[in-house]
C-alpha cells in the first residue's frame, strides 16, 4: 500500500504544468467532469478539453477516477512529551498521510517544561520544515495556562498560529479553570480557535480510582474507567464557557451521543462550537475491550456503545458533525499489550492517517450513501474553513493549492497492516476489505504519491500561515 522509493529525477516528479483531464471533479459544492491545469503550485485553469501549452508538461489520464481536493487532517500527534514518545514523525507520518490522500496535518504541539506558545512553535516548526512532505499548520498545547502565554495569543495570530490547544481530562484544568476562561476569552477576541479534548478529571479518576480498588483494573474495563458522564459533564462545561465568552471552540474527537446533543443544542442557539469526530467510534463498539487484543484499541476517550455509533453516523449523513479527524497517536503492538498496564495507566492512541479517507469512503460513501460533496467537506472543506486556510486549501479552484487527489472509487484492498506506512506497523483494521483508494496525490502541484510510491522528500513539507477565526461555517 506503499514504499519510500529510490531517488527520482526531479524533473519527472515536479513539472513546471501539469493537466488532469477527464477526471470527475468533488468540491463540497458540485461535482462536474473537467480537466485541471496546474502551474507550479496553483490551479491555472479548469475547464473541458483545454489545449495543450509548451513546456515541461504532464497529461494525466483521470478518466474513470475521481479528483478531489487533498485531505486536511487537522489533529495528529507526530510530535510528543519526551516522556511518552510515539512510533511516527513528521517524516513518516507525511508518508502515511499521503499515501491515504491527506496532504495536510495539523500537529498537536506540545510544550517543554519553561516553554511559552510561541516557543514551543518555534522549535516544532524547526522540526517540520526539516521531517515534514505533508503541508502542516500546529496547535500550541496550553498547560498550563500562564499569564505569559495568553499574552503571546496576539503574537500568535499576527504570526498566522490560529489556534490552540486545551486538555479537560489533567488536574491541571480544574486548578486553574479560572485561568482557562480568561485564556478562552483572550483567543477567542484575537480571532483563535480553541480546540478542547472534554473529558472531565475528576470523574475519570474517581472511576479508576473504583475500577482498582475492586480488582477490575485490566484493560477489559477500560471503557469503564472513561465513561460517558465524564465527557458530558466536561463538554457542557467547555459549552457554558463558550455561552458565558463568547469565543469559539472545536470539541475534539466526540464520541457518545449525548456529548454531540450537546453540542448541537448550543449550536441550535447559534453559539460557536465546532464538532470533530474520528475513525475508530465509527467502526467499533466497546466490546473490543474484551478480544485478547483489547488494548490495541485504547484511546480517550474510549470506544462506546452501539448506540453511539450510531448518533455519528447519523450526525454524519446529516451534516451536523463538521470534521472526521484520526487522532493519529500511533504505538507499537507490544506498547499497546504490555501486561503492565491497567485502566490507571493504558497507552492511549492508536494509527489511522492512510486509512481514514478511504474506509469513510467505503463504509460512508459506498454503503451508507454519504454524497460525495459531505465526504470532501468532511475530510478537506470544513477543516480548511474552521483553521483559516480556505481557499488556499480545501477546495478545488482557480487560484488554489494544487492539493489534489486521484481516486480510484473501485479498487477494492484487504488491510494489511504491514504494508503501510506508519511506523507503528500493524492496523486495528486487519483484514478489512475497503473499496475506494488514492492513486495519485498530488501537494502543491507536486506528484508526491503515485503507484504505491512516495516520490517526495522529507523538508518538502510547508508551514501554511492560516487567517483568523472568522465563524466560516456558521
Amino acid at each position: 500500500m506503499g514504499s519510500r522509493p529510490n531517488a527520482t529525477p526531479a524533473g519527472e516528479r515536479d513539472a513546471s504544468a501539469v493537466i488532469i483531464r477527464n477526471g470527475l471533479v468533488v468540491t463540497a459544492d458540485k461535482q462536474v467532469e473537467t480537466d485541471i491545469r496546474i502551474r507550479g503550485e496553483k490551479i491555472e485553469e479548469i475547464g473541458r478539453d483545454l489545449s495543450k501549452r509548451q513546456g515541461n508538461q504532464r497529461e494525466i489520464d483521470a478518466q474513470g477516477l475521481l479528483v478531489l481536493p487533498g485531505g486536511i487532517d487537522p489533529h495528529v500527534h507526530l510530535t510528543m512529551p519526551e516522556s511518552d514518545p510515539r512510533a511516527d514523525d513528521f517524516t513518516s507520518g507525511s508518508e502515511a498521510a499521503l499515501a491515504g490522500g491527506i496532504t495536510t496535518l495539523g500537529n498537536i504541539s506540545f510544550a517543554r517544561p519553561g516553554e511559552t506558545p510561541l516557543t514551543t512553535l518555534r522549535r516544532e516548526v524547526t522540526l517540520a520544515q526539516q521531517q515534514a512532505i505533508a503541508d502542516f499548520m500546529l496547535h500550541p498545547v496550553l498547560q498550563p495556562p500562564t499569564e505569559a502565554a495568553i499574552q503571546e495569543f496576539p503574537h500568535l495570530a499576527a504570526a498566522g498560529h490560529t489556534s490552540i490547544k486545551l486538555f479537560t481530562c489533567f488536574e491541571d484544568f480544574d486548578k486553574n479553570a479560572l485561568a482557562y476562561l480568561k485564556a478562552l476569552q483572550t483567543a477567542g477576541k484575537v480571532g483563535l480557535l480553541s480546540m478542547v479534548h472534554c473529558e472531565d478529571f475528576a470523574l475519570v479518576s474517581s472511576a479508576t480510582e473504583n475500577l482498582l480498588s475492586t480488582g477490575r483494573g485490566s484493560l477489559r474495563y477500560f471503557a469503564d474507567s472513561r465513561p460517558v458522564v465524564a465527557e458530558v459533564v466536561a463538554t457542557q462545561r467547555v459549552v457554558g464557557m463558550c455561552e458565558a465568552t463568547g469565543a469559539p471552540v472545536y470539541i475534539v474527537h466526540v464520541s457518545c451521543e449525548r456529548a454531540l446533543r450537546i453540542c448541537e443544542e448550543a449550536r441550535a442557539r447559534a453559539l460557536p462550537v465546532h464538532i470533530e469526530t474520528r475513525p475508530l467510534y465509527l467502526y467499533f463498539t466497546r466490546e473490543r475491550y474484551h478480544d485478547a487484543d483489547g488494548g490495541v484499541y485504547t484511546a480517550w476517550p474510549p470506544l462506546r456503545g452501539a448506540g453511539d455509533t450510531a448518533a455519528l453516523w447519523e450526525g454524519l449523513l446529516g451534516g451536523r458533525i463538521h470534521t472526521v479527524a484520526t487522532d493519529h497517536c500511533p504505538l507499537l503492538r507490544e506498547e499497546k499489550l504490555d501486561l503492565s498496564l491497567t485502566v490507571a495507566n493504558a497507552r492511549p492512541g492508536v494509527s489511522n492517517l492512510q486509512l481514514s479517507l478511504p474506509m469513510l469512503y467505503s463504509d460512508g460513501v459506498l454503503k451508507r450513501k454519504l454524497s460525495l460533496s459531505r465526504f470532501v467537506a468532511l475530510t478537506s472543506t470544513n477543516a480548511a474553513k474552521l483553521f483559516g486556510l480556505y481557499p488556499r486549501k480545501g477546495t478545488i479552484a482557480v487560484g488554489s493549492d494544487a492539493d489534489l487527489v486521484l481516486w480510484d472509487p473501485n479498487q477494492t484492498r484487504i488491510v494489511r497492516g504491514g504494508d503501510l506506512l506508519s511506523r507503528a506497523g500493524f492496523s486495528i483494521y486487519e483484514g478489512v476489505e475497503v473499496t475506494g483508494w488514492p492513486q495519485i496525490t498530488i501537494r502543491r502541484g507536486q506528484v508526491v504519491y503515485e503507484a504505491g510510491r512516495i516520490t517526495a522528500e522529507p523538508g518538502s513539507g510547508r508551514l501554511v500561515p492560516r487567517r483568523c477565526f472568522s465563524n466560516p461555517l456558521g
